[in-house]
């Protein structure tokens, strides 16, 4: 199974339109140091380093590929990355930074399969399946194929589960990928809170790899109307308000799992220049043979 991670970043990106704070800056014009370390993970940092809106592209041993989620920054990820075009695509839920990318599709593609999840959300009074068709019924090569949470389903070459994971007030998934030729496994969080239920956390363990979502830094808490939940033993919090993992969150969330590899996605540009950069915190491009 080849990863590549084609966006990592939240739903404004790194860095972000318009914004002057040092973790743009640092990512616009990475200093010698950083541009080091970005070369050493297989990735170019000419013309800066960037977390573009989430997506990621996962081809199986049959040479078949799946997109994992249609970020607004499609067109110009897939120029950068070189991939090629997937065979299917999924979508883990309907925020626009995981969605509206699909408009791209439009005189690309002949025929895109796009898995969802089944299950009526209470808040929207649709599925995500339901949700994607009603956006997107204008595009005819688009086929909406609704699957059910925890029922393993092929597609490209791959067997995948959705795994409901906690992201108020939307109905959302994570994902377990597994190519069944290696027995190689992806685990994805989705965006979610640390409250994940124990068995979509049994379902996502075990992984060669994990892509774990992280938003901010715990300090950044203080600042959110609902502060921050999920406290560890020394009082750090785990969870950024409802939504999202902190970056501590994620760092113990991959270790619940057991992941071999771990990767921080979704990542905001609000965490401080000197912590935004780590080494386990993904960038755009980065290439895993799982």
């Amino acid at each position: 199974m080849e990863v590549t991670l084609l966006g990592t970043g939240d739903t404004t990106g790194t860095p972000t339109v318009d914004c002057d704070c040092a973790t743009c800056e640092r990512a616009r014009e990475p200093d010698p140091e950083l541009c080091e370390r970005v070369r050493e993970r297989g990735i170019d940092p000419a013309g800066g380093v960037e977390r573009s809106r989430f997506s990621v592209f996962v081809r199986s041993e049959s040479g078949e590929s799946l997109l994992i989620d249609c970020s607004p920054d499609f067109r110009q990820q897939f120029l950068d990355a070189d991939v090629g075009l997937p065979d299917a695509a999924l979508v883990t839920h309907v925020h626009f930074d995981h969605l509206d990318g699909l408009g791209n599709a439009y005189r690309l593609f002949d025929d895109l399969p796009v898995y969802a999840a089944d299950e009526t959300d209470p808040v929207t009074g649709e599925s995500v399946a339901e949700g994607i068709r009603s956006r997107y019924d204008y595009l005819d090569t688009v086929s909406v194929e609704p699957r059910t949470p925890h029922d393993p389903f092929s597609v490209a070459g791959l067997e995948v589960t959705l795994v409901p994971v906690e992201h108020p007030p939307l109905l959302c998934y994570g994902l377990r990928i597994e190519e069944p030729s290696t027995g190689a496994v992806l685990s994805i969080s989705g965006d979610t809170c640390y409250d994940v239920p124990d068995r979509s956390r049994e379902a996502l363990s075990g992984a060669d790899l994990g892509l774990v979502e992280g938003l901010v830094h715990p300090e950044a808490c203080e600042f959110h109307p609902k502060g921050g939940a999920d406290f560890d033993d020394e009082g750090v919090p785990r969870t950024f308000g409802t939504k999202h993992m902190t970056l501590p969150g994620a760092r113990q969330f991959a270790a619940d799992i057991g992941a071999e590899e771990y990767r921080i996605v979704h990542t905001a540009h609000y965490v401080p220049a000197d912590r935004a950069f780590a080494d386990d915190i993904a960038l755009d491009g980065e290439q895993f043979s799982l």
